[in-house]
């Protein structure tokens, strides 16, 4: 009798996560500038409602014009010594045009916007600065070095040299990459390969610096230098990917510099060259100042902006945070997707998936075993043990009343024994315990379908098999298939674990492209062979060695319950809730705002079009210039406006399933 089981808790934090050394948001100058400026534009905002005198509320619009437009102003000025025109700049100048036609809270709105926008990017910036200097605390700062006599000496991990030899003791980080020499253990390297169980290490295996060691003592010959060790390497990688990543901007930025110095050139020229015919200074002025309001880039920003940031505010209501405007539209041009296996398409924690009672031997005295009471036994003897899957074989027996276990003994790579209701018990890798080849069939035949096989023995005699295994999450078959009718290919799956694992679930999700064994940098790779092909790569994460795929891909989304720190702050998007189904979904809701981007700027470019023709041909009066320009911000931002409801959220969805 066999069975397989379907339920399970949601996984636990699966990184182990270095200590996190945060810089306080209001230690950025541009966090505290932007603070004060909005602090102000609230005070002043309901005493200029209410019509109060304009000393009340003139002194503290002017405040935020100093406060919020000081930086940015600056940052223009400098830009105007390389030759270029900042666009920051000219929102500057367009609000403090506005103010100076009695537009003070448009001018005093739009500062307190643009201050705000720099201050998140900052925060951004700084935050993954932090992680990556946090990464290297994953590397214990000192290890046991051996020396030629056998003593034992503590040395800072970044003096040791290849060729040294360390003892890493049970519960210890590993000091450098490097080869073991004696003993045996189970290495947990979720760190470097996102492997999700512990990995048995024996004589002449590999490991690597800052994953964590088992119960078993090792000795390892450091075999790279700590600057070239993986952990290493991943912290280059990702600073690499940061710096060298292109440049983004939003659609419109992109002919900034062109429309700002015709903006300006015309402004200029329809100032200067009236008064050179002799036209009168005060109509000259007036119409060259109704022309720079109307032509102003304001209302084509802030129809940029509002469907861009709706969309954003729809998808963290339903648990993905979007980390900025420019992340929401680049959502939409991606058209291929690589996909992370352990803690992405799967909980990132093992389960109990099978429980395989063998018949009765006639060598113990018992009849055949229920799965209950195979079950039973194996997590009693297990019950002490700390290992991964001595938890999982515990859980799944959490409603089971388990006996007392004594005598225990725990061999690392082997399993671990005990005495339970006065029978020997064994429970380990059937490798080691097993000789019984009808036994080891049934082993075989779990391991082949990517579970790892843990046998049961007691009295010597086998009982039963268990078969573990990372659990898929529900929603990963329907969002495989969402995501390749989004962008017109199946997913590429990208994982450190084994070939053999791998290709189970790909197999279960519906993807083809299959690659395995993966260490952090051969991530990278993969993700720029796509990129190379013209293709805008997606990539989707959780783990440390993730975060340099994630920083190099065209757009990073990292799982958030069980995402290392690194990876949640490289990623561009986080999915707060795990939901996998919501990946698909924002990726259309992206792509709705982008259209609705499209359409803003078609009706802005309308109204500035005509508004400016008007002043050039005829004598558009300044009130009526201004109204028009700011008729056609409010249009444009009601229309963006759309993006807020759930049923634009409902929409997305349905076209994302659909796709």
């Amino acid at each position: 009798m066999t069975s397989t089981l379907t339920r399970s808790a949601p996984g636990a934090t699966r990184d182990a996560v270095a200590p996190k050394r945060r810089t306080r948001i209001f230690a950025l100058p541009e966090a505290r500038w932007a603070a004060a400026a909005l602090v102000l534009f609230l005070v002043a905002l309901p005493l200029y409602l209410l019509e109060a005198p304009g000393w009340a509320w003139g002194p503290l619009f002017a405040l935020v014009y100093v406060t919020g437009g000081w930086e940015p102003s600056w940052a223009g000025l400098q830009a105007l010594k390389e030759k270029t025109l900042d666009v920051d700049l000219l929102m500057v100048v367009a609000a403090l045009g506005a103010a100076a036609i009695g537009q003070v809270l448009d001018g005093a709105l739009l500062i307190v916007i643009f201050a705000t926008s720099g201050a998140l990017e900052a925060i951004a910036t700084a935050r993954t600065a932090d992680s990556v200097r946090g990464l290297l605390d994953l590397a214990p700062a000192t290890a046991t070095r051996l020396a030629d006599d056998g003593g034992e000496e503590a040395v800072p991990t970044e003096r040791l040299r290849v060729g040294d030899t360390l003892l890493v003791r049970p519960g210890e980080r590993i000091g450098a990459d490097g080869r073991v020499l004696d003993g045996a253990s189970d290495v947990d390297q979720a760190t470097i390969t996102g492997e999700p169980l512990p990995v048995a290490k024996e004589t002449g295996d590999e490991v690597f610096a800052g994953t964590l060691n088992g119960t078993g003592a090792l000795r390892v010959k450091v075999e790279r230098d700590p600057s070239d060790s993986v952990i290493a390497r991943i912290v280059a990688m990702v600073e690499e990917a940061a710096e060298t990543k292109a440049p983004t901007q939003l659609f419109i930025e992109k002919v900034e510099q062109r429309y700002s110095l015709g903006m300006v050139a015309a402004t200029l020229a329809l100032f200067t060259l009236p008064l050179v015919f002799g036209a009168a200074l005060q109509p000259t002025l007036l119409r060259a100042m109704t022309f720079m309001i109307v032509a102003s880039p304001c209302a084509v920003v802030l129809a940029t902006m509002p469907p861009l940031l709706s969309a954003i505010a729809n998808a963290g209501r339903h648990g993905v945070l979007v980390k900025s405007a420019v992340v929401m539209e680049r959502l939409g041009q991606i058209d291929a997707v690589a996909l992370d296996k352990t803690g992405t398409l799967t909980e990132g924690t093992p389960k109990v998936t099978d429980i395989r009672p063998l018949p009765a031997s006639g060598l113990t005295g018992l009849a055949g075993l229920t799965e209950d009471e195979l079950l039973r036994l194996a997590a009693a003897a297990e019950h002490p043990s700390e290992h991964p899957l001595a938890r999982a074989i515990v859980d799944a027996a959490r409603d089971l009343r388990l006996p007392p276990a004594e005598d225990f003994n725990s061999k690392p790579g082997t399993g671990v024994t005990a005495r339970v209701d006065g029978q020997a018990v064994a429970v380990g890798s059937p490798a080691r315990l097993l000789d019984d080849s009808a036994t080891a069939a049934l082993a075989e035949q779990l391991e082949s379908e990517g579970r790892t096989a843990v046998l049961v023995l007691v009295d010597g005699a086998p009982v039963g098999v268990l078969g573990i295994a990372d659990r898929l999450r529900d929603e990963a078959t329907a969002t495989v298939a969402s995501l390749a009718a989004l962008t017109g290919t199946a997913p590429v799956l990208v994982t450190g674990d084994n070939p053999r694992a791998a290709a189970r679930l790909a197999d279960e999700v519906g993807i083809a492209d299959v690659r395995a064994g993966l260490l952090p940098q051969d991530k990278v790779a993969a993700v720029r062979e796509l990129a190379a092909a013209g293709r805008k790569v997606l990539v989707v994460g959780d783990g440390v060695n993730d975060a340099p795929a994630l920083a190099a891909a065209h757009t990073g989304i990292a799982m958030g319950r069980a995402g290392s720190d690194l990876a949640l702050e490289t990623a561009d998007a986080v999915v707060v809730r795990d939901e996998l189904a919501t990946i698909p979904t924002v990726v259309a809701l992206s792509r709705r705002a982008r259209r609705l981007v499209v359409q803003n700027l078609v009706i802005a470019g309308t109204f500035i079009t005509g508004l400016v023709i008007w002043d050039l041909v005829g004598t558009l009066p300044l009130p009526l210039g201004v109204a028009g320009h700011e008729g056609s911000t409010v249009i444009v931002g009601l229309n963006g406006l759309r993006l807020l409801a759930d049923g634009a959220w409902r929409r997305a969805r349905s076209s994302g399933d659909d796709a």
